[in-house]
């Protein structure tokens, strides 16, 4: 088990002064999660990932030497634990799929409320994947045109639980949510998202719910 401390460790990397202290702030009054480092620049960013990395990384994306992509790829190379956030103003097509594809397991917009970060954070650490709704929208949007433009003939076979799971997965329950409707624990449910995750060669949620609806593994859901 990962110790309480780790678990709930947040780096933040923001080079805005004042977001930065809000996000500080909205995220340590949490019970749950510890800032244990605010960063206004990728390289710092990196150099904290590195001295102590952490359960979760919230990123921005434009930074004042480079791009946030940079820093989520890192951790999403490196094999940790650490899960990525994003939190940014782009909320266009280009950000968002170059994000995903990065490795991140979220995606939120500058509009989102700070009093609602810590319980985002949260909920990537239980194994969701926190959306803004614009992007969203986007997303679910491009899932009908893949699926029109894509053969329905599913080239990867699922028992019949790891389908189960994989449509509470579409449909944005956590993990605790999928063990308790299927009365298995969550330890049960953490192995099947994984061999779901290596059949559908994907790395989160996001890129689960993608991957299943261009196999015809479900039905895009309007």
């Amino acid at each position: 088990m990962i110790p309480p401390t780790q678990r709930n460790s947040v780096l933040i990397v923001e080079d805005e002064p004042i977001t930065r202290e809000r996000l500080v702030e909205a995220i340590s009054a949490h019970p749950l999660l510890q800032v244990i480092a605010a960063t206004g620049s990728l390289r710092a960013g990196q150099e904290a990932f590195l001295a102590h990395p952490p359960r979760v990384a919230l990123i921005d994306l434009g930074l004042p030497d480079g791009s946030g992509l940079d820093l989520i790829r890192q951790i999403h190379d490196s094999q940790r634990l650490t899960e990525t956030l994003v939190l940014t103003v782009f909320g266009d097509e280009q950000h968002v799929v170059n994000a995903l594809k990065a490795g991140a397991r979220g995606y939120l917009l500058k509009d989102s409320s700070f009093t609602t970060i810590a319980d985002n954070l949260l909920m990537l650490i239980d194994g969701g994947s926190p959306i803004n709704p614009k992007v969203a929208r986007f997303l679910l949007s491009q899932f009908g045109e893949w699926e029109k433009s894509t053969p329905t003939t599913p080239q990867v076979t699922l028992t019949e639980r790891e389908k189960d799971i994989l449509n509470l997965i579409t449909k944005g329950y956590k993990r605790n949510e999928i063990a308790s409707l299927l009365n298995i624990s969550n330890n049960t449910v953490g192995t099947h998202i994984r061999r779901i995750y290596e059949k559908l060669s994907v790395h989160s949620n996001i890129e689960a719910t993608q991957e299943a609806v261009q196999l015809g593994l479900i039905k895009n859901r309007r």
